[in-house]
């Protein structure tokens, strides 16, 4: 093994697995008590180790009720930054493994915003954790065959809230344990381990499992897991041995519980973390009921969908060779949905109902390769093991690149830039550097550097070793900017020594080189080339050739040509603000009488102009509007009518009815906010009218009216919209709020969105509107402080209580509309909800956590969708109707969620067509399927060969 790797080894042995592996005490486990400070030994005993020596992040004490593991008593947290933070734990190549991180939130950064980041085993992806509670820990799973001598597991992308690690643990398998075809190019990540009447709802761990798998009890029956059991369904156990050492070994504990059929079924619905894509999928069976002589006990798998996983029958007695024996079939090869419905049926010759006792079930994870430089940096960092900045791990450039790298956007990205000035770098320039093909800048100034400059005619793309960047700020006339103009450094302040290479002349890139305060000798090559930016003074022995000079006047002359711009931005940028001082703003106040003058309106009015409103004068609007003969909508607000421009245009005209204060005050504020926001999802502002006391906006046309009416309105009767329809309405909507949150400046709070003032065009794609409430939010600050207004039924119960308004008021507002698409209910209801219920966030809820997602779905669609699409949309509205805002997701976050429904009812709709084509063209795979793994894809989905479409027995 070459010295470097053994060096590197040996430094990550000092930094991690040496504090993992010493004292413990059951072989093949690795426990790390993430920010804890002491070993100590837990209830099951295993011995935990704390990351005293992990030199990044910060530990924060947290406190849970009823929680007394001190484990979780403590976790390390890290900077909301774009680094990424990795611990690296030491393997056995060729050893199949499971690798646990979990994550117990408790409030620790007394913030209550719930963290969202991401997890990836070294380059690959591996999963986004969104804290949702403060008490619960999440937990991820990942199954592996270890390539390389060391894992690496790190933390990055932080989106909300700061990333946060409590425990991280290593399992090491015996054995073909969990051997596929597919391990070498493919993770496993666990998405559900079952055990099938469990006596309680804790899971079976060490000792009862050796390997330290948490199987989690049937018995839950919490969110996005275990709902829709079957009638009948009995739990049954044993306490006899049963015969386990064989497959995949699992634990006798789970094996002596199981759920029986005593209706002839047993039926499940499954939320599969990570899913749609490629699975691992396998049951564990044991007769562990005494059967009379006459009794037989055969059943199969029924997969809606799925005829070809459908076929085999399952006999326990006869496939386990005997009673209280393991049998596990199942599929190694599988294309599983995000929501999996699945049953268990006796057969027409079986005397006894199905049995089951465990299942697990796993996504492949499709390994990335890393960095193409990776082995090359992993050199180079050998070298200086001591140091802070070489102690990053993970892949240099995936998922993130370390924070002295920059690079390429490659698949196999390149390092294009490397940052090491003022790292007290000694001893020789490292050569490794010399073999970065894709190296654009190189930065090394400021170190102890010594000997000569190596050959850098590897590194072809080389232009620059490094540009020191002097940035000014200048605060002239009331005028804040930044300005950054070069002073072009290189290898300075160093003392290197010997000639410049002649090499660096084949470099056809290179513009800038500076070599300034070092010790070389010799002469310029002559073969670099006149167009190179250059300074070497302060080398005293190295000489002038024909080919090269210090350039001190081109030095010189860029500088003062940057102080001749400066100047020039400076005045421009003076004169531009005093013009724009000049101009009149709308300011939200009780009237506008800054107004523009009435004016014609011109032909087009640009989408995304940033003019003032046009101001319309009365009589247009009335010649427009037939003297207000059409009326299209009303409300507390006052009436809308329909109206038609000389140019064609057909317009809303809204005349609001007050003349209060308040009245004018919400004419004023949405004018001012509709002045200014421009996107295809917000209604589209024409102009307003303030004429002797009349207060009149004018707005685009909408054919096809609000969302209220189609839903349950007289447009129902017309014709219903069918659920791809709404999906596609509720992802406009999303558009326009995310918008309103995060593409304004200030952010808009909208605090008034409900069915009727979402429009539908004549494409039925949704527009929000009415803004006369929208809040806009104060930067740096939490929340606005507003008196509570906004409608019954869609109101933040946390706004009403505190007055304190925030984004997430909208996104509970929003949460209400999805569940009126799902089940075409109105927010408020006497009579659709029941005798002690009116609101539908109430009735709904009770449904959904309790499985019968049938129970809120309206009639009208008639079946006519696709169950996994709607359970996504039901859930992420229960998420949205939180009785906190912290425990809201985002807008953003919402939408992402409406994009993956609308993929799965897509390719739901083209098989309910029979547009199989339409289905092969999708990446994203809503029905089950069987089939053989296709390495040479970029993705995990796996394609279909019914050749070997049947289950394998372990």
């Amino acid at each position: 093994m070459e010295n470097w790797i053994v060096g590197f080894m040996f430094f990550f042995y000092f930094l991690l697995s040496f504090i993992c592996f010493t004292g413990a005490q059951i072989p093949g486990f690795v426990s790390v008590d993430c920010g804890g400070t002491t070993n100590h030994t837990d209830e099951l005993g295993i011995q935990w180790v704390p990351d005293d020596q992990f030199r990044f992040g910060k530990i924060a004490t947290i406190s849970i009720p009823n929680e007394t593991r001190q484990q979780y008593m403590s976790l390390r947290y890290f900077p909301n930054d774009n680094g990424k933070y990795c611990y690296t734990l030491n393997v056995t190549s060729r050893t199949r493994y499971l690798v646990r991180a979990t994550f117990l939130y408790g409030n620790f950064d007394n913030n209550n915003v719930y963290p969202k980041f991401d997890v990836s085993m070294g380059a690959t992806p591996w999963s986004t954790i969104v804290i949702s509670d403060a008490t619960t820990v999440e937990v991820i799973e990942m199954i592996f065959l270890a390539a390389e001598p060391t894992i690496s597991v790190c933390l990055s992308n932080a989106k909300t809230g700061q990333p946060f690690i409590s425990t991280l643990e290593l399992r090491q398998f015996n054995g073909s344990m969990y051997i596929t075809d597919f391990e070498n190019q493919y993770y496993m990540s666990v998405s559900a381990r079952i055990n099938f009447g469990a006596d309680s709802a804790d899971p079976v761990r060490y000792p009862d499992d050796p390997y330290d798998r948490l199987w989690e009890s049937d018995s839950l029956r919490k969110p996005n897991y275990l709902v829709d059991v079957a009638a009948g369904t009995e739990k049954i156990s044993t306490n006899r041995p049963i015969g386990v050492s064989r497959d995949d070994q699992p634990p006798q504990k789970v094996m002596q519980t199981a759920v029986v059929g005593r209706n002839g079924t047993l039926s499940y619905r499954l939320n599969l973390d990570g899913f749609p894509g490629g699975g691992w999928a396998f049951s564990y069976f044991a007769e562990i009921e005494d059967l009379g002589p006459n009794d037989v006990r055969k059943f199969k798998l029924e997969l809606p969908g799925a005829p070809l996983v459908s076929k085999a029958v399952v006999n326990i007695l006869e496939n386990a060779q005997g009673k209280d024996r393991l049998y596990e079939p199942g599929f190694q090869n599988l294309t599983l949905p995000f929501v999996l419905s699945f049953e268990f049926v006796q057969t027409s010759d079986s005397t006894m109902g199905p049995l089951v006792n465990a299942m697990e079930i796993n996504k492949y994870v499709k390994k990335i390769g890393g960095s193409a430089d990776g082995s090359t940096i992993t050199m180079l960092i050998s070298h200086y093991l001591s140091a802070d900045w070489a102690q990053e791990g993970g892949d240099p450039c995936l998922p993130v690149p370390w924070s002295w790298l920059n690079c390429s956007s490659d698949p196999q990205p390149l390092v294009t830039a490397i940052h090491l000035s003022n790292k007290h770098l000694t001893g020789d320039i490292p050569s490794e550097l010399t073999n970065l093909s894709g190296l654009i800048e190189l930065w090394l100034d400021g170190n102890s550097l010594t000997g000569p400059i190596p050959d850098f005619s590897g590194c072809p793309s080389l232009k620059i070793m490094y540009i020191y960047l002097l940035f000014l700020f200048f605060k002239i006339f009331n005028v804040s900017f930044y300005l950054c103009y070069c002073v072009c450094s290189h290898l300075e302040n160093n003392q290197l020594t010997g000639p410049v290479p002649s090499s660096l002349g084949q470099l056809q890139n290179l513009s800038e080189l500076f070599l300034q305060n070092n010790k070389l000798s010799g002469k310029w090559p002559s073969d670099l080339g006149k167009n190179i930016f250059t300074n070497f003074s302060g080398n005293v022995d190295l000489r002038e050739g024909n080919g090269g000079s210090s350039r001190t006047g081109t030095i010189v002359g860029s500088s003062l040509g940057a102080v001749v711009l400066l100047i020039a931005t400076i005045m421009f940028c003076y004169f531009l603000c005093k013009r724009k001082n000049h101009k009149k703003r709308y300011t939200d106040q009780a009237d506008l009488p800054n107004f523009r003058p009435p004016q014609k309106l011109p032909s087009s009015l640009e989408s995304n102009s940033t003019e003032a409103a046009h101001c319309f004068t009365f009589s247009e609007l009335k010649e427009a509007t037939k003297d207000f003969e059409k009326k299209i909508g009303s409300g507390g607000y006052g009436v809308v009518y329909y109206g038609k421009l000389k140019d064609g245009r057909e317009i809303a005209v809204k005349v609001l009815t007050s003349n209060s204060f308040q009245g004018k005050r919400e004419f004023s504020n949405e004018v001012t906010l509709l002045s200014r926001m421009h996107h295809r999802n917000l209604v589209q502002f024409l102009g307003y009218c303030q004429e002797d006391d009349r207060n009149i906006l004018v707005y685009e046309f909408m054919h096809n009216g609000t969302l209220k009416e189609h839903l349950y309105g007289h447009s129902t009767r017309k014709r219903g919209i069918s659920w791809i329809q709404r999906l596609e309405i509720a992802e406009d909507t999303a558009r326009g709020i995310e918008y309103l949150h995060t593409g304004c400046v200030s952010a808009i709070i909208h605090r008034d969105l409900k069915t009727s003032n979402i429009l539908l065009d004549k494409n039925m794609r949704a527009k929000v509107s009415d803004f006369g409430l929208s809040k806009l939010a104060v930067e740096g600050a939490s929340h606005v402080s507003s008196i509570v207004r906004g409608t019954v039924g869609y109101l933040d119960p946390e706004y009403y209580i505190s007055q304190q308004l925030t984004d997430k008021s909208d996104v509970y507002s929003f949460g209400v509309i999805l569940l009126e698409l799902i089940s075409g209910q109105e927010a408020i209801s006497n009579e659709s909800f029941g005798v002690n219920c009116r609101n539908i966030v109430q009735w709904a809820k009770l449904h959904i956590e309790s499985g019968d997602i049938q129970g809120i779905i309206d009639r009208s669609l008639r079946d006519e969708f696709d169950v996994q699409s709607m359970w996504k949309i039901a859930e992420k509205a229960l998420m949205c109707v939180q009785a906190h805002g912290y425990m809201r997701p985002s807008i953003s976050d919402v939408l992402k969620e409406i994009q993956d429904a609308i993929m799965i009812e897509k390719v739901a709709q083209a098989a309910r067509e029979g547009n199989s084509d339409d289905i092969s063209r999708h990446s994203l795979h809503s029905s089950i399927n069987t089939g053989s793994l296709d390495l040479g894809l970029t993705d995990s989905y796996l394609s279909i060969d019914e050749s070997i479409a049947r289950p394998t027995a372990r």
